[in-house]
């Protein structure tokens, strides 16, 4: 057999001491050295860079000092209902009238405010205690919105003060007009039950709804004014040609504190 010039040479010299040692190809170095400032490069940037994230929660407009249910304190039949749904009422105006067996009586309001629903119609039959009406609590024409978002307990705690708000009205378009703009006031300590968020809102449906998936934590936020025809703020130059309604439901979206990545690896 009879073979190559090459292997015979190395027979001859089978460590090869003679020849330089290459280490890499210059491919190699190119890899190595991109590789190396790609690594650094996210090493500044976990130490230095951020990450925003948000939460996301259902949300109501409302003026700041919430409603009250007005019920009727007698038992008898609604002979008259002497106020409209949506009217703006000065403390103790009349609402209805109910005959008794004493006489006609009248339920009044308890405070100033605006009639948000009436329960209660001519003919029907109440006892005492009957829920006839919620009443928002509002004492002057102008007197500001204020969103409440109802927060899973959860993400409370993560909640800075005066994070940035979005709000998506169930009433606005927000592909046409945007969303509104808001800042948070303020985060309640204690989560909140069913109960108390039906007598701030003056609707039992709403507080079994807000708590669907567990108590929730209630955080204000403060709408922020622009001469727009809103009066309000939104995402788009203008916004909607009116002002929003209390009670108007809302999804509300709140930007948390910004994380360094490196905040996820650390304990």
């Amino acid at each position: 057999m009879q073979f190559r010039q090459q292997a015979l040479a190395k027979l001859q010299s089978p460590q090869e001491l003679d020849l330089p040692v290459r280490l890499a190809r210059p491919q190699g170095w190119l890899a190595l050295g991109v590789t190396v400032v790609v690594m650094a490069a996210a090493s500044v940037w976990a130490v230095t860079g951020s990450v925003a994230s948000t939460v996301s929660a259902p949300a109501i407009l409302t003026h700041g000092q919430g409603s009250y249910v007005l019920q009727s304190p007698v038992a008898g039949q609604v002979t008259a209902v002497l106020a409209r749904q949506g009217e703006r009422l000065p403390a103790a105006a009349p609402v209805l009238k109910v005959r008794t067996a004493q006489g006609d009586s009248v339920v009044r309001t308890v405070a100033a405010g605006r009639v948000t629903t009436l329960a209660a119609t001519i003919g029907q039959i109440v006892q005492t205690g009957t829920d006839v009406a919620a009443v928002e609590k509002v004492a002057h024409t102008d007197d500001p919105l204020y969103a409440t978002v109802y927060v899973p307990a959860q993400n409370a705690a993560a909640i800075p003060a005066h994070a940035t708000v979005d709000l998506t009205l169930s009433s606005v378009p927000a592909q046409r007009y945007g969303v509104l703009r808001g800042q948070v006031r303020s985060v309640d300590r204690a989560a909140q039950s069913d109960r108390s968020i039906a007598a701030f809102l003056g609707d039992d449906q709403l507080g079994r709804q807000f708590t669907r998936n567990g108590p929730p934590v209630a955080v204000t936020v403060r709408l922020e004014k622009a001469p727009t025809r809103s009066g309000y703020r939104w995402s788009t130059s203008d916004g909607p040609p009116f002002r929003p309604d209390s009670m108007t439901l809302a999804s509300a979206s709140i930007r948390l504190a910004d994380q360094h990545p490196v905040d996820w690896l650390l304990p």
